[in-house]
């Protein structure tokens, strides 16, 4: 038993990172490697799903951040990556074109963003400017290729969002003018390139409209060209993309024809040297591959899928007490041994309770204080997401603060309680209604409004009365957003359960309706 002002400034160090992968200082040092980390270091899977704050960002940013010279030095894999920042503001600028475009248009874009991202990150590269040496005349053929596919070379590096530019410029010209000029969203002056020599030009205005599917005809000798630069180099090269969720108008008609066509390109360049690899929430995925326009050959798309992402309880364990534990001051004080907290279940446990509680709930039959934690941050699909868990901690660490700064001098066994961890839970579902279910869910949150300072479990005679005629469609979107648990009762009838991760921010109260 410590008092509090010693705990209060053991709290100060303690820093369970953040709940948002891209400003998550402790990600690498930190990091948990699941069975789909292991999948994809084997290179065994090219699609990762997963439901929002379940990981995939982190692992996306581990493999891009933090693994490229271990990758390229034992695995002799090189990898090149692409939408990597919140709002990236090149499909913002450029949102009245992607409009236009049609699902075959999109395949047009996506080969042009992919062969664009190994030209300016592999083959412009420094990190492997000495593994190309021996490959100028495969690295040749390989821009004489892209040069008939009219795909625009830079003489000089350019940033990602300029090249998109030049991508977009390309696409969306009927007629296209053998000089292009494209001004860069940050202001920096205006450009103009030549995509190909002034006779094919002329040339290609007597073509016509149905002629535009030059990429299409010229994408296998691209790819042909770069295998045969990557064999001489004796590399591979994995294409990694990410934050699709962020880059196109939520559940629009938009959003689903660009990643229809995404996946489309994925078999594209699919090549024992070559892997496009794609991190793609779970909702959006069965979004695209649904809605009655079928997917051919689905099949060889989602063959190297990996299992959806998700935590088991011991490995949410052993993400909580890697970051609880990361300063040396804090393992100090607690008299924790750093190599046994990697090597032992039973000893992270023990650890995991020299911060917490033994309980959260008073009673008998009260679950331990983790197992509480991990039920009460269960969706209703039964997914557990690291984002939810941190961000429910980070809050409990902030009220404790606030608690043992109000009475310095009394002692106390535990370093962040009972009463913090369930104002932890409060805070973060109320979060989860505004930065998931409102923002990312506008279509379906007028039906979630009927229930807010509702019942936790309604019946199928409620839900009609509540939802209307549409209320078995309305309450499997609820379920396949994981809001809500759908049960069959034995006569029959649909029963909804809110879990403990919607209940505050909903302000539900126990009970059936």
């Amino acid at each position: 038993m410590h008092s509090k002002a010693q705990l209060a400034d053991i709290l100060k160090l303690i820093d369970f990172g953040s709940s948002v992968a891209e400003t998550d200082q402790l990600l690498e040092s930190a990091r948990v490697e699941t069975s789909v980390y292991t999948e994809l270091l084997n290179d065994t899977v090219d699609l990762i799903p997963g439901t929002k704050g379940s990981g995939k960002s982190a692992l996306y940013r581990i493999f891009v951040d933090f693994l490229p010279d271990h990758l390229l030095e034992l695995r002799k894999v090189v990898v090149a990556h692409g939408i990597q920042q919140h709002g990236n503001e090149i499909f913002d600028a450029y949102n009245d074109s992607f409009i236009q475009m049609s699902e075959s248009e999109f395949v047009d874009f996506w080969c042009i963003y992919l062969i664009s991202l190994a030209n300016e990150q592999f083959i412009k590269g420094p990190r492997y400017s000495e593994h190309l040496q021996s490959c100028s005349h495969e690295i040749d053929a390989f821009h004489r290729a892209c040069r008939a596919a009219m795909i625009p070379e830079f003489n000089t590096p350019k940033p990602l969002d300029d090249v998109l530019g030049w991508v977009l410029a390309v696409l969306n010209k009927c007629r296209p003018k053998p000089k292009l000029t494209f001004r860069p969203s940050n202001g920096s002056g205006e450009y103009g390139v030549t995509l190909w020599g002034e006779q094919e030009a002329q040339q290609d205005k007597k073509k016509t409209e149905n002629d535009k599917a030059r990429l299409p005809q010229y994408a296998h000798v691209i790819k042909d060209s770069l295998e045969n630069v990557l064999k001489k180099a004796k590399l591979n090269l994995w294409l990694m993309v990410d934050r699709l969720d962020e880059i196109f108008p939520r559940r629009s008609p938009l959003e689903t024809c660009a990643l229809r066509g995404l996946l489309r390109t994925l078999r594209i360049f699919e090549s024992k040297e070559i892997r496009v690899k794609v991190f793609l929430r779970d909702d959006i995925l069965n979004q695209i591959v649904s809605g009655g326009k079928g997917f051919t050959a689905l099949t060889h798309v989602t063959s190297r899928k990996a299992d959806t992402l998700c935590w088991s309880e011991g490995q949410i364990l052993t993400m909580i007490v890697r970051r609880l534990y990361a300063k040396e001051k804090v393992r100090n004080f607690l008299d924790i041994d750093s190599e046994r907290l990697v090597a032992s279940p039973e000893y992270q446990e023990n650890a995991f309770y020299k911060v917490f509680p033994s309980t959260v709930a008073h009673g008998p039959k009260q679950s331990n204080t983790l197992r509480w934690i991990y039920h009460h941050t269960t969706d209703g699909a039964g997914v557990v997401t690291p984002r939810d868990v941190i961000e429910l901690l980070t809050r409990a660490k902030q009220r404790q603060q606030d608690d043992f700064s109000m009475d310095p001098y009394s002692k106390s066994d535990f370093i962040i309680g009972p009463s913090a961890i369930k104002y932890g839970l409060a805070e973060m579902s109320k979060g989860k209604r505004t930065t998931f279910l409102q923002a990312e869910f506008p279509h379906l949150f007028k039906h979630i409004q009927k229930f807010i300072g509702g019942k936790t479990q309604y019946s199928e005679v409620a839900l009609r009365r509540i939802l209307g005629r549409d209320w078995e469609s309305i309450v499997d979107d609820l379920v396949s957003i994981g809001l809500v648990k759908k049960e069959i009762s034995p006569d029959g009838q649909t029963n909804i359960k809110f879990p403990f991760l919607y209940r505050e921010g909903l302000e539900l109260t126990q009970g059936r309706a």
